[in-house]
């Protein structure tokens, strides 16, 4: 199912963080190469969601470079996905953006927001840090999205049987595994959502 056949309210929807908001892809592939010498793997090497079944890497170095990531986004040069600041910018001026992310820790990516979206954006922004993927549908449904962006499959069959929207944000850890909406880059999550500004998204 393709993205452009929904048109959804700027307040209806929200986004998960890492793969949709953030290139946590690029980051641990940059770390992994550059600090510990792995440079073989690109992001399409990563076909599972959990990195460890799919890289030929030691358990205890994914988790040490993902928990570096988690501590201090910032400083490990986590990247915006492409177009993310453009588009969040004109949702903010309609509605308040919310963040559901997995992560266990607020302020590391509330600094992180911070340092890449103007501080009139991130005052829309709602941030919600909850420490489980499992368990994203309750605040979901206490913030009233009716539509989610998420790039974890097992995430996105959680809110679709509980009458949630997923559309899910193409990654290789998901691709041929869901049958669910689709958006390959935020261009796309623009189309989708009902923005009064039209410009163009910088590349």
């Amino acid at each position: 199912m393709q993205s452009h056949a929904l048109k959804i309210a700027p307040g209806e929807i929200g986004f998960d963080f890492d793969g949709v908001i953030a290139d946590i892809a690029e980051v641990f592939l940059r770390i992994a190469c550059e600090e510990h010498g792995y440079c073989s793997f690109t992001a399409d090497d990563i076909t599972s969601f959990q990195v460890e079944e799919c890289l030929n890497m030691p358990f205890p170095l994914v988790e040490g470079i993902f928990t570096d990531i988690l501590h201090d986004s910032l400083a490990a040069g986590l990247k915006p996905m492409p177009g993310m600041v453009e588009v969040i910018k004109t949702m903010t001026n309609q509605a308040a953006v919310t963040i559901i992310t997995a992560r266990p820790q607020w302020q590391p990516v509330a600094d992180w927001l911070d340092n890449f979206l103007p501080a009139q954006t991130c005052a829309r922004i709602n941030l919600i840090a909850m420490g489980d993927h499992d368990g994203k549908l309750d605040y979901i449904r206490q913030e009233g999205l009716q539509y989610f962006v998420d790039d974890r499959t097992r995430t996105c069959e959680i809110l679709y049987d509980a009458d949630i929207t997923p559309v899910i944000f193409s990654q290789p850890w998901n691709r041929n595994r869901h049958s669910f909406h689709a958006v390959e880059n935020w261009q796309e999550i623009r189309a989708m959502v009902c923005l009064a500004d039209s410009g163009s998204i910088k590349k």
